[in-house]
């Protein structure tokens, strides 16, 4: 077993962009040992697709791209962060029953919850900001 496994994927800020994320992102952990249908993916699937929404949507223009690193340490954490060039910390946005959005990080601080995870923003040596996901990793890596 690998005592880290690593992956990176710089993409435009472009909605298209957080179709390549999420396929990205399932596509890897599959290949390090996720079973095909785990209810993991379509939890995760769901938390890279609210991140880099936020990542295009909430940026206003300041953050041309967006990166998005995965690690798996031991086997026993997955770490998710989505990385803008915008200083705005993500906030919750009021979601009345008629909006579409204002969600995303009720969404997110829930699933990770859910899984016994923590949820933390870091600031970037540039000004902007990563937001992790850290969740809890039971399956043997390959």
């Amino acid at each position: 077993m690998a005592d880290l496994q690593e992956a990176t994927i710089t993409l435009p800020s472009d909605p298209a962009s957080v179709t390549t994320a999420r396929r990205y992102v399932c596509t890897l952990l599959a290949e390090w040992g996720l079973p095909p249908g785990d209810p993991v993916t379509d939890s995760v699937r769901l938390m890279v697709s609210e991140l880099t929404t936020n990542a295009v949507l909430h940026t206003l223009g300041l953050s041309p791209t967006f990166t998005v690193d995965i690690r798996l340490e031991q086997g026993e954490q997955l770490h998710i962060g989505v990385t803008d060039s915008h200083p705005r910390r993500p906030r919750r946005l009021p979601a009345g029953s008629q909006q579409d959005n204002g969600r995303g990080m009720v969404i997110i601080r829930h699933l990770t919850a859910e899984f016994g995870g923590r949820l933390q923003v870091t600031p970037t040596d540039d000004g902007g900001k990563t937001v992790w996901v850290m969740i809890p990793w039971a399956v043997p890596v390959r």
